[in-house]
């Protein structure tokens, strides 16, 4: 029977109580990890986030939460899914700060810019299409359009194509959704984005 118990660190990262919600819905149980040693105990992580990169990985190194990822995510392959801000801690470095990610991504975040030549809203923020480049990820690959909910100013930039499984169009294609074998990462809402949504947490629940 595949694991349907998500821990969740306790971060002051936002958005949390909407992802518990849905997994419950769906008849996951989560926990929510008060400290490093709580997460060795998961089989199972999601890592929700909105708000800036450094504040974000400050909160992360000072609350001894890399180690304890590492091990888990690097060494026993526990699967992880990164939501919003949470992926984006992925990869190597962002252009919003300077202090380094987790580099389980090769890759960097690059500020969306608008100009007269491709004039586009920051942030992108919105429903907003994805096309599927890889039906073996968590998102299907189907003939219906698929919609997810969006609200970011830096998207990722992957140094390895094959990581990127979907990639929505904001001015140009940009990445929606990644994959590194047992880690994986939403660029969009899936909490907030109804059906679409929630068929997503169903598969990571299934993973």
């Amino acid at each position: 029977m595949k694991e349907t118990k998500i821990y969740i660190p306790n971060l002051s990262l936002g958005n949390t109580k909407s992802v518990v919600n849905m997994i419950n819905r769906l008849g996951g149980e989560v926990i929510i990890a008060n400290t490093p040693d709580e997460l060795l105990n998961a089989k199972k992580i999601i890592l929700p986030g909105v708000g800036s990169f450094d504040v974000g990985m400050r909160e992360l190194k000072d609350g001894g939460w890399i180690e304890a990822l590492n091990k888990l995510v690097l060494q026993d392959k526990v699967p992880i899914l990164g939501i919003c801000l949470g992926m984006q801690f992925f990869f190597d470095e962002s252009e919003e700060g300077i202090l380094p990610g987790l580099s389980w991504i090769p890759g960097k975040l690059e500020r969306f810019v608008s100009n007269e030549q491709n004039p586009i809203k920051v942030p992108h923020m919105g429903w907003n299409a994805v096309k599927v480049n890889k039906a073996d990820g968590l998102i299907p690959q189907q003939e219906e359009e698929l919609r997810y909910y969006f609200v970011h100013s830096y998207h990722a930039v992957c140094a390895n194509s094959d990581h990127v499984i979907a990639t929505a169009y904001h001015g140009s294609d940009v990445t929606a959704a990644v994959q590194n074998d047992n880690i994986y990462g939403f660029q969009f809402h899936p909490e907030k984005s109804h059906r679409f949504g929630m068929d997503l947490l169903k598969n990571f629940l299934s993973v």
